[in-house]
């Protein structure tokens, strides 16, 4: 029976132990004993080798969804005697090993920063597969792009141009740019016919980037090779996506006119599941249509069709990821309701929280959970799993059904953790961040070390003595 107090959507089970198919990792399952495993590996042998909390990360379920974007990109633009490229969102979950298996499956990089830069190059990228974007690139990491030979760095305005065409003509290159348009679709608000809402840090309207286009097409340092898009992020349906390619298509068209032929990059943001609730479309399906959309677009307008690339990150390493948590303090808390009748909700506080995943307390974002080391035959009872931290706001899942028998010193596994987790920990509360591992074949190995104490204190330099 559902508590009140859950919310509409999230329905209370009929086996609390159960692993929602599309939220887990395709690895992940109930074994007879009744723990979790993933990759092949047990719960409890990862947690009594690396402790908790810890970040795991099946490397098969991360490179298969690699592998089937760039093939569904691949196939679609072919269909339409075009090429497709896939640019891996490094924000998402960016590391030395997630590099090498990304570089090993074919796709390139989308990096926002230095830091981002250096691990893709540092993990054996090709210079020339990655794209570098921001709203702010300083000098320093313009001059380590062209540098080092990246492929296209993505203009966010216009002095980013002049900064560029600095540094490429003190380098004595010719670098590849594209144009960030703001198209004025938000597919994140469900509105996709947006038209004014320019309000934002990222990117030119259609105007602002034409005219920078053809102050490009003059510059001897710099070649433009394309227009950018991104509309949002988390994003389950297609239309947005369509909506802003008809009017990329129009600018790319504009521009045909008076120069070289563009490519156009659709960005990114496609949704995944974080609970059972959520419906992504196939990945396949979407790309699919997007691609044909802008295939009917270019007949439409009477031009050749670009060629096409795209921005995914969080639909190839958020489904990957699970983070394992040990129970400390169970609370009941009993709640009157606006009837005066009662309802309970039961607290179950972890040992990691907003440091480790501040997508809840930033986005108000949902996850699943499930009791990890053991199943058990307790009825199901509505929990919020929290953190440690001192503050009201440090929830790692708002809403969920466990057995009503969980306690202290479980070990309570959480999905869909591999996408914007380890990107935006924190040391809150000097709380160190976790460990990362990854599991494969039944093995398992260090992705990046458990953060210590010491660690955090060495870099304060009034503690250096």
């Amino acid at each position: 029976m559902s508590n009140p107090l859950a919310p509409t959507w999230r329905t209370a089970p009929g086996d609390p132990n159960a692993l929602h198919s599309g939220v887990w990792p395709a690895s992940a399952k109930r074994e007879s004993s009744g723990e979790l495993s993933v990759g092949g590996v047990l719960v409890k042998d990862l947690v009594s080798h690396y402790g908790t909390p810890l970040l795991v990360v099946d490397e098969s379920d991360l490179r298969d969804r690699a592998r089937t974007v760039l093939k569904a990109v691949h196939q679609a633009c072919e269909k339409h005697g075009v090429s497709g490229s896939v640019y891996y969102a490094s924000k998402s979950l960016t590391t030395g090993h997630v590099v090498q298996w990304i570089v090993s499956e074919g796709l390139g990089f989308d990096v926002a920063s230095g830091g981002e830069l250096a691990i893709a190059l540092a993990g054996g990228a090709d210079p020339a597969t990655i794209e570098f974007q921001g709203n702010n690139k300083s000098l320093e990491e313009i001059r380590q792009a062209i540098k080092t030979g990246v492929g296209t760095i993505v203009l966010d305005a216009p002095i980013e141009a002049d900064r560029v065409e600095q540094v490429a003509a003190e380098l004595g290159v010719v670098q590849n740019v594209m144009v960030r348009v703001n198209t004025g679709v938000h597919a994140d608000t469900h509105e996709y016919l947006a038209t004014a809402r320019e309000d934002q840090k990222f990117g030119l309207s259609p105007t602002e980037a034409s005219a920078l286009v053809s102050s490009l097409r003059t510059r001897a340092s710099l070649r433009c090779v394309g227009l950018h898009s991104h509309i949002g992020s988390q994003i389950f349906a297609v239309e947005g996506f369509k909506e802003a390619a008809t009017r990329l298509m129009a600018l790319y068209a504009e521009l045909l006119a008076e120069g070289e032929p563009l490519s156009l990059n659709l960005g990114g943001g496609f949704g995944i599941a974080y609970t059972d609730a959520d419906e992504p479309m196939d990945i396949t399906e979407l790309i699919t249509q997007i691609v044909d959309h802008v295939a009917d677009q270019a007949k439409t307008l009477g031009v050749p069709m670009p060629n096409l690339s795209f921005e995914p990150g969080r639909v190839i390493s958020g489904p990957a990821g699970v983070t394992l948590y040990t129970a400390g303090v169970t609370k009941s808390v009993q709640v009157t309701l606006e009837d005066g009748s009662h309802a309970t909700r039961l607290y179950v506080s972890v040992d990691g929280g907003m440091s480790d995943n501040a997508r809840p307390a930033l986005y108000g974002a949902h996850y699943s959970a499930r009791i990890a080391q053991r199943s058990s035959g307790a009825p199901a009872a509505l929990v919020r799993v929290v953190g440690k931290h001192c503050e009201s706001g440090d929830i790692v899942v708002n809403a969920e059904y466990l057995p009503g028998d969980v306690e202290p010193g479980d070990v309570v596994a959480v999905a869909t953790t591999g996408a914007y987790c380890h990107s935006l920990a924190s040391n809150y509360n000097v709380v160190p961040r976790p460990a990362m591992v990854w599991v494969n074949g039944s093995k398992h190995g260090v992705m990046v070390q458990r953060e210590t104490i010491a660690d955090v204190l060495r870099l304060d330099q009034g503690l250096s003595g």
